[in-house]
């Protein structure tokens, strides 16, 4: 018998775990499992729970939430270097579920609880931003990127991505220019950008989306997206052009891997790690940690 923990963010996404749980619960124990399941009560609950899974005895994790609940598990089992040997499964329950798209995990949560007890176990690359923070697929600053975690919960329940969407509208009209120097692999970059995303997924919220000829998730690289700064109509055009078509091969972009990333600006830049907000300063580093956590895909 295996023994597992199950982490439920109840809020998460439009709530659909709060009528699925017990199938969910019942999929595990049909396949050998002893279930305990644990409430996330607060924001930073599910690391805590993640953090002692090893002590206490557990053979798996289940993270069952969204992109911010994983990057809590995840984060949990890196805080401890026995924790970090239990495997993670996932249910994605989120709005979102940027990373499950990757993943090809199932968007129902049976059929996802399902895929853990029939798959096998893979590393997983995770990013380390600065000195104690994780995520477990992108890192991103510039246009967009506060609407991942500014979009209130209640709005994202009752609408889902389009939350996001709107949230971002909004941001339009304040589109700002970061200036940067980036040393990425001993590779050096500088210019005046709009975005920035440092990932390891095929699916940027929903609407980008990476092939998986370019997208190894246990590579020990990321991929590196810079929209540089428009001066004219004619380059916004090129840069909507470019997304919408998910080509960044264009002369308003840099595209590349890199498992080593430092940035340094002239300001405070806010960052977004899997949709939570994180203060990255005037200098951060990030570094691919190669195949970090074993998941069941």
């Amino acid at each position: 018998m295996k023994n597992v923990l199950l982490i439920v963010n109840p809020v998460a996404g439009k709530l659909r775990m709060r009528n699925e749980l017990f199938d969910v619960i019942e999929v595990f124990c049909n396949n050998e499992c002893i279930v305990t399941t644990a409430i996330t009560q607060y924001r930073g609950h599910g690391k805590e729970l993640a953090a002692n899974a090893f002590r206490n005895g557990y053979d798996l994790v289940v993270c069952c939430g969204g992109d911010g609940t994983l990057n809590e598990v995840i984060s949990g089992l890196l805080t401890s270097e026995m924790s970090a040997k239990v495997p993670l499964g996932y249910i994605p329950a989120g709005s979102t579920n940027d990373f499950a798209d990757t993943l090809g995990i199932p968007s129902s949560p049976t059929g996802a609880a399902v895929n853990i007890c029939k798959s096998v176990r893979m590393g997983i690359d995770v990013g380390k931003f600065g000195e104690d923070r994780n995520f477990s697929y992108i890192a991103t600053f510039g246009a967009f990127s506060a609407a991942s975690y500014s979009a209130p919960q209640e709005l994202k329940n009752s609408i889902g991505h389009m939350a996001y969407l709107l949230e971002g509208i909004k941001e339009l009209g304040n589109m700002r220019r970061y200036k940067a120097k980036i040393t990425a692999d001993g590779r050096e970059l500088e210019g005046e950008y709009i975005y920035c995303s440092v990932s390891n997924t095929r699916s940027v919220a929903g609407l980008v989306k990476l092939s998986e000829n370019i997208v190894d998730l246990h590579d020990g690289l990321f991929e590196v997206i810079l929209v540089k700064y428009p001066n004219n109509l004619a380059e916004t055009n090129r840069i909507v052009t470019g997304v919408l078509s998910n080509d960044f091969t264009g002369s308003m972009f840099e595209f590349f891997k890199a498992k080593d990333i430092t940035f340094e600006t002239e300001e405070d830049i806010d960052w977004s790690l899997d949709g939570e907000k994180a203060e990255g300063g005037k200098l951060v580093n990030i570094r691919n940690l190669h195949s970090a956590i074993e998941m069941y895909i």
